[in-house]
């Protein structure tokens, strides 16, 4: 079993920056590919970076591709999620998942354990 607890989420202004963080129980955090989604107020949750085990891999959204980077540390059994040049569109709750597989899917559906969420709000 694996717990995820994100934090950093908060309201800041649209160009500004966050860093979200991930923090993962159990010792086989490492083993795990991991992702970011996020859910708008009244549409989908949707993909938004995932990474491999190991770190050498990683895939973005269309959307967020430039702008957010996905990092991990195995050592502290944590994933980021660094946030750049917010958009009011980015406004949304921000999820953290893991897939037991080692490399990540795009679809919500392959991952196996979530978190329950931080509040991202961009102003504008």
């Amino acid at each position: 079993q694996v717990q995820l607890v994100e934090s950093g989420g908060e309201l800041v202004q649209a160009g500004g920056s966050l860093r979200l963080s991930c923090a993962a129980s159990g010792r086989t955090f490492s083993s795990y590919a991991m992702g970011w989604f996020r859910q708008a107020p009244g549409k989908k949750r949707e993909f938004v970076a995932a990474i491999s085990w190991s770190g050498g891999s990683t895939y973005y959204a269309d959307s967020v591709k430039g702008r957010f980077t996905i990092s991990r540390d195995n050592a502290k059994n944590t994933v980021y999620l660094q946030m750049n040049s917010l958009k009011p569109e980015d406004t949304a709750v921000y999820y953290c998942a893991a897939d037991t597989k080692k490399y990540p899917s795009t679809y919500e559906y392959e991952y196996d354990y979530w978190g329950q969420g931080t509040q991202v709000t961009v102003s504008s």
